[in-house]
C-alpha cells in the first residue's frame, strides 16, 4: 500500500517541484530593477560542460564557445561567408614553384641543360606568349620571375625496413641539377600540365631522380626509386601566405601581440608532444617565416586548397606557453619538465588570448565566466560580462528562460511552433551545419563488417526519429558534406528502413537465431553497448529506438548515457566503446582530412571510429589540392558514395534549429551624426544570429515595432 501510495505521489512532487523552481527564479523586471548590471551581463547555458580552453587542443561546441569569445584568429568569415582580416589586416596569396633542369631530352630539338639558359627560353617563350594555346597563355602570363638555381649536393639518409621490423639506415649522397624558381602571382594547379607544351610533351615525365643518387650501399631499386621521388620530386608547388597583421594588438595580460605568436601557434599545433587534433590541418605547412614584427610568410609543401581559412584558429601567447614557461611551470608542479606538455598546463582552465572577452573563472560543471576586455582592438564589447552556465536538463534550461536568468534558449523541436510566435521573444530558425549520427567502432568485431553496419541502419527507421522525435524538424541525411552545400551529392538516396532486408544480411555475415530468438554467431550472441552523453533528451529518444528496433531483429544492446566530459574524454578520446550516438557541427569547407582520412585514428583525433579506405584516403588528398570548384564538387561526390556505401556511420538527420531571445536583447550602433542606434538582431546567410554579438545589448524596455522591425 505504501509503494502504491508513493508512486502515485512521485509525478505530483515532480510538478510542485518544478512550479517551486520556477517562481524561486526571480523574474526579468525584478532582476533588472534590483540588479541594474544584469543589463549588461548575458547569460547563455550548455548541456555540457568544456573539457579544455585551448584552441589547438579541443574539438568539443563547448569548449569551442568560449574559446571563440578569448581568442582571436587571423580572420574569419563575414555575413556574406567572404574571409575578412583580424588580427590579420590584409594577406597575399601567391605561389613559388620549382622544377628540375631535365638533361635526358630535348626543347625544340635543343639540349637545354643549363639552368641560366633554360630561363632565358621561358622569359623568350612568356613574352611571345600568343604562340600557345589561351590556357598555357594564362599560366606563362602568371609568371612574374624565372630564377635559375644551382645544382645542390648532400647526404640524406634513408631508413630501410627489415622482415625482423628493425630499420636499417643507409647514408645516399645527392647530387641534384640545376632548378628553376618560378614566382607566380598567384596559385596555378595547372602550371606543370601547361608547361610541357612550351618545354616537350615529356620533359617532367622523364626526369629520373634516381640518376642523381649514389647509395654508399647497395639498395633495392624500387625502394630507391619511391624514396628518389619524395625527395627530388620532378615538379614542386609551393602555395605562399603573407599575412599583414594588425598592430597595437594586445593578449589579455597587456602583452603586445606580434608574428611570433603565429609561429609558435603552428609549432605548438605541430609538436607531438601536445597531441593536438589539428595537425591534420597544418601538416601541409613547409615553412613559417617572420619577416618582421608584423609580417609572417607560410609557405605549403604542396597545394592545399584549405590554407587560408586554416588560420582563423584562434592564437595562442608565446610568451606564456614557450619552452621556458612550460619548464618554469613542469618545476613548480614537481612534473618532468621534458615531458610536460601545453595538453598539462593550468593554461588550459586559465586561458588568455586576445579576444573580445577575458577569462574571470571556471567552476567545473557550474559554470564558466568572462568579463569584456576593455583594450579589445576593435572595441570593447557592449556587454560585461559572459556567463555560460552548466545545465544538463533542458526543461530545468527552459524555465529559467522564461524566468530571465537565462538570456537565450535553444528550442526543442516539440516548442518551435508555439515559441516561434510568441511576441515575447525574438525567434531564430534555420537547418545545421551539420548532421546527427550513430557510429560504429570498426575496430571491434562485428563492426568491421559493412554488411553488419549497414544492416544496424537498416533496422532503424529514420522517419520515425524525425516525425516523432524531431516533430518533424529535420531532414534525412546520406553522408558527410553539409547538406546545404553543393558538395552533398543529393542524388545518393538514403539506406532503407528494411528489417527484413537487414536480418538477410546479417545471415550471409554468419549470424543464426538460436532458441531464444537473439542472434548469434559460432556460439557468441550479437550484443553490444551503444553510448552517448547525458542531458540530452534527442539522443536519449534514438538510444530507446535504436535499441528497440535492433532487439525487434535479434540483437541484445544495452544502453548507457555519460556525463559529457567522460563520455568525450574516456571513451570517445581513448576510443573505448562499441557504437555511440553523437553529432558534428561542420564548416563551409569541404575537407574532412580530420575525421575520414586514415591516418586520424588515434587518440584524440577525430577519425575515432576507425574508418580507413585507400579510396577515401586519395580522394580526401585530392579535394584539399583541388582548386577548381567543379572539380573538388565531382571528388566530393566520389568521397560521399564511398562513405555511404561503407556505412561507417548510420546517418540520421541534420537538424532544424531554432533559439529565441528576449525581444529586449538588440544591437547597439552609432549613427554617422554619432547618436546612439538600436537595430534588430538579423542572421548572416548562414543562419548564424549570433555574428555581431559584441554589438549587443539588453534594454531595460521592449522596442517598440516599426515598418522597419523596430
Amino acid at each position: 500500500m505504501t509503494t502504491k501510495r508513493f508512486l502515485i505521489l512521485v509525478p505530483a512532487i515532480i510538478i510542485v517541484f518544478l512550479l517551486q523552481s520556477y517562481l524561486w527564479v526571480p523574474t526579468y523586471e525584478k532582476q533588472t530593477k534590483g540588479n541594474p548590471n544584469r543589463l549588461h551581463e548575458y547569460v547563455t547555458a550548455s548541456l555540457g560542460d568544456a573539457t579544455l580552453l585551448n584552441p589547438i587542443l579541443s574539438a568539443n561546441t563547448s569548449s569551442s564557445q568560449i574559446e571563440s569569445l578569448v581568442f582571436e584568429g587571423l580572420l574569419d568569415y563575414d555575413e556574406e561567408l567572404r574571409l575578412r582580416g583580424r588580427l590579420a589586416t590584409s594577406w597575399d596569396v601567391f605561389e613559388e614553384a620549382y622544377f628540375y633542369v631535365n638533361n635526358h631530352t630535348k626543347i625544340s630539338g635543343e639540349e637545354i641543360s643549363n639552368a641560366s639558359a633554360l630561363a632565358r627560353f621561358l622569359e623568350s617563350a612568356k613574352k611571345n606568349s600568343g604562340a600557345y594555346p589561351p590556357n598555357v597563355r594564362e599560366s606563362l602570363g602568371r609568371i612574374q620571375s624565372i630564377i635559375p638555381l644551382p645544382p645542390e649536393d648532400s647526404v640524406a639518409p634513408l631508413k630501410i625496413a627489415k622482415a625482423e621490423q628493425k630499420a636499417d639506415t643507409v647514408k645516399i649522397r645527392v647530387n641534384a641539377p640545376a632548378r628553376i624558381k618560378l614566382v607566380l602571382s598567384k596559385v596555378d594547379q595547372d602550371l606543370f600540365k601547361h608547361l610541357p607544351v612550351v618545354l616537350g610533351s615529356d620533359y617532367f615525365s622523364t626526369f629520373n631522380p634516381v640518376a642523381y643518387l649514389t647509395p654508399e650501399s647497395s639498395v633495392d631499386e624500387k625502394i630507391l626509386s619511391t624514396w628518389a621521388k619524395k625527395i627530388m620530386p620532378a615538379t614542386e608547388h609551393n602555395p605562399v601566405l603573407v599575412f599583414h597583421l594588425r598592430p597595437h594588438v594586445k593578449f589579455h595580460d597587456g602583452h603586445a601581440f606580434d608574428a611570433n605568436d603565429v609561429r609558435f601557434t603552428y609549432e605548438a599545433i605541430m609538436n607531438p608532444k601536445n597531441l593536438s587534433p589539428r595537425v591534420s590541418d597544418y601538416e601541409p605547412v613547409k615553412s613559417v617565416e617572420v619577416l618582421g614584427p608584423l609580417k609572417i610568410k607560410i609557405v605549403y609543401k604542396r597545394l592545399y586548397s584549405p590554407a587560408v581559412g586554416n588560420w582563423g584558429i584562434g592564437i595562442l601567447p608565446e610568451h606564456l606557453l614557450n619552452s621556458e614557461a612550460l619548464k618554469k611551470e613542469a618545476l613548480a608542479l614537481g612534473k618532468d619538465p621534458e615531458t610536460f606538455s601545453i595538453r598539462q598546463s593550468r593554461f588550459n582552465r586559465h586561458p588568455i588570448g586576445c579576444g573580445p572577452f577575458t577569462f574571470d573563472e571556471w567552476k567545473s560543471d557550474q559554470f564558466i565566466r568572462l568579463n569584456a576586455f576593455e583594450d579589445y582592438w576593435e572595441g570593447p564589447p557592449n556587454y560585461k560580462r559572459y556567463v555560460m552556465r552548466i545545465i544538463p536538463d533542458l526543461l530545468t534550461q527552459e524555465m529559467e528562460f522564461y524566468a530571465g536568468t537565462l538570456d537565450a534558449y535553444n528550442v526543442q523541436p516539440h516548442q518551435v511552433k508555439r515559441l516561434k510566435e510568441d511576441p515575447r521573444f525574438q525567434s531564430f530558425s534555420g537547418i545545421s551545419f551539420g548532421y546527427s549520427y550513430i557510429g560504429y567502432n570498426m575496430r571491434r568485431p562485428p563492426f568491421d563488417d559493412v554488411r553488419v553496419r549497414k544492416a544496424l541502419g537498416m533496422a532503424i527507421d529514420v522517419t520515425k526519429i524525425i516525425d516523432y522525435v524531431l516533430y518533424g524538424q529535420g531532414e534525412d541525411i546520406t553522408g558527410p558534406f553539409v547538406k546545404q552545400t553543393d558538395y552533398y551529392d543529393h542524388k545518393i538516396p538514403p539506406l532503407p528502413y528494411d528489417p527484413e532486408g537487414a536480418l538477410k544480411l546479417l545471415q550471409e555475415a554468419g549470424y543464426q537465431r538460436n532458441e531464444a530468438g537473439w542472434l548469434e554467431k559460432d556460439g557468441k550472441p550479437f550484443q553490444f553497448t551503444l553510448i552517448s552523453n547525458s542531458g540530452n533528451d534527442i539522443r536519449k529518444a534514438i538510444l530507446a529506438i535504436a535499441q528497440d528496433a535492433w532487439k525487434q531483429i535479434g540483437i541484445n544492446v544495452r544502453t548507457d548515457l555519460l556525463e559529457w566530459s567522460v563520455f568525450i574524454q574516456e571513451r570517445v578520446d581513448k576510443r573505448d566503446f562499441d557504437a555511440l550516438v553523437l553529432g558534428w557541427v561542420m564548416g563551409i569547407d569541404p575537407d574532412l582530412y580530420q575525421i575520414w582520412h586514415s591516418s586520424q585514428t588515434h587518440p584524440y583525433q577525430l577519425n575515432f571510429v576507425g574508418f580507413k579506405n585507400k579510396q577515401a584516403d586519395d580522394l580526401i588528398v585530392k579535394i584539399r589540392r583541388e582548386y577548381d570548384h567543379e572539380k573538388q564538387v565531382a571528388y566530393c561526390h566520389e568521397l560521399h558514395k564511398i562513405i555511404a556505401r561503407e556505412q561507417p556511420y548510420t546517418f540520421l538527420y541534420v537538424g532544424k534549429w531554432t533559439a529565441v531571445l528576449d525581444r529586449r536583447v538588440v544591437i547597439k550602433d552609432i549613427d554617422e551624426d554619432g547618436a546612439m542606434l538600436y537595430k534588430k538582431i538579423k542572421p548572416t546567410k548562414t543562419g548564424s544570429y549570433t555574428f555581431h554579438f559584441n554589438k549587443w545589448i539588453k534594454v531595460p524596455d521592449m522596442p517598440r515595432l516599426s515598418t522597419e522591425g523596430w
